[in-house]
């Protein structure tokens, strides 16, 4: 098949959405498909054999200058216009915009390709790009409508509350457009409900495919560092928990040598350096990023314990590859978590999500239980094996744009 796939952001750094694009491109061309990915900025890491066509947007979140106003020179046309009055007005514009701008892209390339895959775009220009006649299939890792819900109800002011709903207004176009979309794929049975709940889309029309781990996640061959805990999270993201995990963190400081380090990029003077701070324990938080993925996979395998307490989930695929490191864990009962480490204690110690008391109990009875780490690490590595492969995810996701052109070509016979 030739496959057209569609993503608005697509570095793996930026978070799950890349990982999947870059991961399930390289298994598709392995099956002997032909995949072209089609992106805005930042642009994806992608492997041989898998072609990338450029989409730009202005870049407007860009590091080191993000939210800049770009120069008149810049501006190319209406859409760009758009882009930048819906973030002077305090919008995302990104999901809406890619979406125009790739369905002009695709218009005159409609022949050139069996199937579109949208990788959670959902935006208005996928309806256009279905009408034009191309097989379209969406994932939604999970519905943005949770993140909304947790960061409003963080913000400690009406304004920054005005602020939030005005930023998370693109769910508005997105609920619209799953709606209307005819095959959706989505990580997880907890995703699944909640893009039914939250989208209002029939659950039939709804497909799991859980991710897949990397092989480059492997059992470390050095010893792991004493008393080392690790989170991998956006350290200023309510959602993540990693506020809950501070808490315990400093209670468990009182009466245990034990260091956090947290493999993020925390704003300067944002919630958590001030927590951090409050708390008392600078010295036993760090921080690290930017690294390789071997110097990640060898920092995974250092530590004792990983925790993951984030208050939602639509898969974390950072669980998934901690768990192939044998790095034993201590989770958050909360979103599609229990389904990724399975059954209570055999892969990781489950807690109840913004419970630091909880937490803290919980790390402190695995650091003191060395036969039940080990025990604890191979179980989760299995698993991985077992269930989590990226050429499995392929297989399925190329079985599913099978099924979605077939209804196309059945639907346009009649």
């Amino acid at each position: 098949m030739r496959v057209a796939l569609l993503s608005y952001r697509s570095k793996p750094h930026c978070g799950g959405q890349g990982v999947y694009l870059r991961h399930l491109s390289r298994e598709l061309v392995a099956l002997g498909h032909t995949v072209e990915v089609f992106s805005g900025q930042p642009y994806p890491e992608l492997d041989e054999g898998v072609v990338l066509t450029k989409v730009p947007s202005l870049d407007l979140y860009r590091e080191p200058d993000p939210f800049r106003t770009p120069k008149l020179s810049e501006y190319r046309d209406l859409i760009d216009v758009e882009e930048v009055l819906t973030m002077w007005t305090a919008g995302f514009p990104e999901p809406k915009t890619f979406s125009k701008r790739v369905a002009r892209v695709l218009k005159d390339r409609i022949d050139e390709f069996d199937i579109a895959h949208d990788n959670q775009v959902i935006g208005y220009g996928m309806l256009d790009i279905e009408a034009m006649g191309l097989p379209l299939i969406t994932t939604i890792h999970h519905p943005i409508t949770f993140d909304r819900r947790v960061d409003i109800a963080a913000a400690t002011t009406i304004r920054k509350k005005l602020s939030l709903r005005r930023w998370y207004g693109f769910l508005r176009m997105q609920g619209n457009v799953a709606r209307k979309l005819k095959r959706i794929l989505t990580v997880s049975d907890s995703s699944k409900r909640d893009i039914a709940a939250d989208f209002g889309v029939e659950p039939d029309r709804i497909e799991v495919i859980p991710l897949g781990v990397d092989e480059v996640f492997v059992p470390p061959t050095t010893p792991r560092v004493p008393g080392r805990l690790l989170a991998m999270a956006s350290a200023d993201s309510p959602m993540k928990g990693i506020a809950t995990l501070l808490e315990s963190v400093a209670k468990l400081s009182t009466e245990r040598d034990l260091e956090l380090v947290l493999v993020c990029k925390p704003q300067a003077g944002g919630r958590t350096e001030k927590l951090i701070n409050d708390l008392g324990i600078a010295d036993r938080v760090s921080f690290v990023h930017g690294i390789s993925d071997a110097e990640l996979v060898a920092l995974m395998g250092s530590a004792e314990i990983a925790c993951v307490p984030s208050l939602y989930e639509g898969f974390s695929l950072p669980t998934a590859e901690l768990m192939a490191c044998e790095t034993p864990l201590v989770v958050s009962r909360a979103g599609a978590i229990p389904e990724v480490v399975g059954p209570d204690g055999e892969c990781a110690d489950l807690v109840t999500p913004g419970d630091p008391e909880e937490l803290a109990q919980a790390i402190a009875a695995l650091l003191d239980d060395p036969d039940r780490r080990v025990q604890m690490g191979k179980a989760g590595r299995t698993r991985v094996q077992e269930k989590f492969s990226w050429r499995a995810v392929a297989v399925a996701t190329a079985a599913a744009y099978e099924r979605v052109i077939e209804e196309s070509t059945t639907n346009v016979d009649r």
